[in-house]
């Protein structure tokens, strides 16, 4: 009976850091916005990301024609491109919960008011690869002076300012969204890991083991169905970017 229970034990604790593993984190796209009082990108949605526990709260940053970044996800709003427009034009519009579209400035000062949500920045195409370079170097200096270093992610489609972000932060998480690259030429960029839509990984689901192999983390958006989180998580997702981030956390609870 004793070699038994031994025996017993030993396969039990051999299978406790699988599952410590395998269960993914959850992020907020855009914040926490689908609930009373809320917004994308607003501060109010970092605020409720905050209060449900999720892992991080994403954001969207555009830098205006000054040089302000702002936190806005589209290119456009009022008719109005973002990058192409000052500061002073864009500070009075309001998002859908009547607050005004934050500036990085404004959002970070509420991030330290929060405690533990990361702060997943995902820094949006601009024009040339040379103002995708400065809006990475403008936005990375107020993350410095605001001492959110420790608590910041960085994200981008665009490979020039992840690559920006890798050289500026070598020891932040950096993650490529694009989906065109290999684990393996992810790797050799020197970033953190792989963030592509549940399209792509549903394409490519090797892309998983290779990345796991390689050291790379894992994060899957926008993730909307319960049933297809399900399945990213079982292919291994270390993270799940969603719009229904309390349904999502409910569902990798044990």
């Amino acid at each position: 009976m004793k070699l038994k229970s031994i025996s017993f034990l030993l396969a039990l604790l051999l299978t406790l850091p699988v599952i410590a593993q395998d269960k993914a984190q959850v992020i907020a796209h855009r914040g926490y916005w689908k609930c009373e009082g809320s917004a994308q990108n607003s501060i109010r949605s970092l605020e409720r990301a905050e209060e449900i526990k999720v892992y991080g709260s994403e954001f969207d940053v555009h830098l205006t024609s000054d040089n302000v970044p702002v936190i806005f996800h589209d290119d456009k709003v009022n008719n109005l491109v973002i990058q192409e427009t000052p500061y002073s034009t864009l500070k009075d519009i309001k998002l859908a919960n009547g607050e005004s579209i934050p500036t990085l400035r404004e959002y970070l000062e509420a991030a330290k008011h929060t405690r533990h949500i990361k702060l997943i920045f995902e820094l949006k195409a601009h024009a040339t690869p040379e103002r995708n370079r400065e809006a990475a170097r403008i936005s990375v200096d107020l993350i410095r002076e605001k001492k959110l270093q420790d608590r910041t992610e960085y994200i981008s489609f665009n490979l020039d300012a992840t690559k920006e972000f890798v050289r500026l932060e070598p020891k932040a998480a950096v993650y490529y969204l694009n989906g065109e690259l290999s684990p393996k030429e992810v790797k050799a960029l020197g970033i953190t890991g792989i963030d592509y839509s549940v399209k792509v990984m549903q394409q490519q689901p090797q892309w998983f083991k290779e990345a796991k192999e390689l050291g790379l983390k894992v994060n899957v958006w926008t993730v909307n169905d319960p049933a297809v989180a399900k399945e990213m998580i079982k292919q291994g997702a270390d993270f799940i970017t969603t719009d229904i981030p309390e349904e999502i956390q409910q569902l990798i609870k044990p």
